[in-house]
């Protein structure tokens, strides 16, 4: 038997298979939201990922190196997609006072309001996990965070600002512990895209 993940007979004959097909699946639904959103507003899905990526995150990150790291993408792809955003009027470069070469992107106003009218493209989602009870959904985070972790460590993603790789956590018999906020962490409190995030060494 071909036991490819993606080969129903091999499926069932495993769990985590099934696990990973069913990822796929949700990933393919999410690109299928993106596109749909791109096409009306005439622009690519990688581009609105940037415009909601500036919309809400601070001005430090918000350098073209960053983006490439953010999307899995090479520098000459984000510096593309960039610069069609500029002559969209979407955003604009702000060149660092200190060295000339460098420089942060800017949403223009309407960037900003193509990025609020773009940013509930993947709300479809909300609805099957609102038919979850609390615990549920706790453990699915949890569960959901530690494949990304884990992930993140073998190098197949790079998001690196949530709380399992972050000096700030522990991990203790108790459960989940955040240094900086001093208290104990709920599964539901465990965060993805931490703006305090401090990086942590072994988690290199």
């Amino acid at each position: 038997m071909d036991h490819s993940i993606f080969n129903p007979e091999a499926q069932n004959t495993r769990v985590d298979y099934r696990i990973v097909a069913a990822l796929e699946r949700l990933s393919e639904a999410f690109r299928v939201l993106l596109w749909d959103r791109a096409k009306v507003l005439n622009i690519s899905p990688i581009q609105i990922q940037i415009l909601i990526f500036l919309r809400y995150h601070e001005q430090e990150k918000a350098t073209v190196s960053q983006l490439a790291k953010e999307f899995n993408l090479s520098r000459p792809t984000i510096s593309d997609a960039v610069k069609s955003l500029e002559q969209k009027g979407l955003v604009l470069r702000d060149p660092s006072p200190v060295d000339a070469r460098s420089h942060t992107l800017v949403l223009t106003d309407a960037g900003r309001a193509a990025a609020d009218q773009t940013a509930d493209f993947a709300s479809p989602f909300l609805f099957p996990l609102d038919t979850m009870g609390e615990e549920q959904q706790n453990t699915l985070l949890e569960n959901l965070l530690q494949i990304i972790f884990n992930l993140q460590r073998k190098g197949v993603v790079t998001l690196d600002r949530m709380c399992y790789n972050c000096s700030n956590y522990m991990s203790r018999p108790s459960g989940h512990y955040c240094r900086l906020l001093a208290k104990k962490l709920e599964n539901k409190d465990l965060r993805l895209d931490c703006p305090e995030h401090v990086p942590a060494v072994s988690a290199k």
